[in-house]
């Protein structure tokens, strides 16, 4: 093993294959895993947020997977500061640590920093989320249009949850997060390898559609259910649950919301790609060829000795 630190960074959209490389690395180098999934952090999410399987979980030591409540608040700025210390824990006794997952601005906090984010006026949050719950989205994209020009060119005006806090830490501090995220880069005193999972838009769609289908006969609708009285919360705001909750509530048929949770996981994943594909220090290779992968990093590292 090569005497300076490394992390083998894997990304791309969701169903394409992560997880398994990750697997597979981490026992290739013997070490851990860092999750860089904004929604596996949540103890109370289980099924809707394809954490690995917990056999994969006893037999890898895995961070950031059940490690934080949905009563808390897990930001970009909480994963940092988290998966830095994990980095750091696991490079005590391993000079390579593997990182994966599908959230962007989590992957970019750790390598490369984020300006800190100003603390938001509890008032402002519980206003905006009250009218949130009463006026829906068209009311959300419009305030965020008419407060944050930015966000609304550029950030992610299809999902909620981002759009929520853009506009409460717009309202809060009068700069917009991505004002505030554009910080110089961080130097990190270790080195970072970026591997991209490439796969054609019909096997990641396929992909979607059986992980979906999979999901709704472990028992999705069931959990959703059980989180009902919570659906208000930041963590429940996310795909997989919002389309059951509207089932619950008698907005949907079950068919609808099982469309509909394909529907938005596609739209993920191709803001996910939009996302990655501006990262240039990212290789691109099939998930399948995991020979080609290990080629990549341990020339890299070899570069390095």
């Amino acid at each position: 093993m090569p005497g300076f630190k490394t992390c083998i960074v894997i990304v791309g959209p969701t169903a394409s294959g992560k997880t398994n490389l990750s697997l597979k690395l981490a026992e290739y180098y013997n070490t851990a895993i860092i999750s860089a999934d904004s929604r596996q952090c949540y103890k109370e999410l289980n099924i809707g947020v394809a954490k690995p399987p917990d056999e994969d979980l006893q037999r890898i030591r895995h961070y950031f997977i059940s490690t934080h409540s949905i009563h808390s608040e897990v930001n970009a700025g909480v994963f940092e500061t988290y998966a830095l210390n994990a980095a750091k824990e696991i490079f005590l006794e391993r000079d390579i640590v593997v990182m994966a997952g599908g959230t962007g601005l989590y992957v970019k906090a750790f390598c490369d920093g984020i300006d800190s984010i100003p603390e938001v006026d509890e008032e402002i949050r519980t206003g905006i989320r009250k009218e949130y719950e009463n006026k829906g989205m068209q009311w959300l994209a419009q305030m965020i249009e008419e407060h944050d020009p930015v966000f609304h060119q550029k950030g992610e005006t299809q999902n909620p949850q981002r759009m929520l806090r853009a506009l409460e830490v717009k309202l809060s501090s009068g700069k917009s997060i991505l004002e505030l995220h554009s910080s110089p880069k961080q130097n990190r005193d270790f080195d970072i390898i970026k591997i991209g999972i490439e796969l054609p838009r019909e096997e990641v769609y396929l992909n979607i559609n059986n992980r979906v289908d999979g999901m709704m006969r472990s028992g999705l609708p069931d959990e959703a259910k059980r989180l009902y009285e919570y659906r208000h919360l930041n963590a429940l705001q996310t795909v997989g649950y919002t389309e059951i909750f509207n089932y619950i509530n008698g907005n949907f048929t079950l068919n609808k919301a099982v469309e509909e949770i394909k529907k938005n996981s596609r739209r993920y994943a191709k803001r996910q790609l939009t996302w990655f594909r501006r990262d240039e220090n990212i290789k691109w290779f099939s998930p399948l060829n995991i020979a080609a992968v290990l080629d990549y990093i341990n020339s890299k590292i070899k570069q390095r000795v």
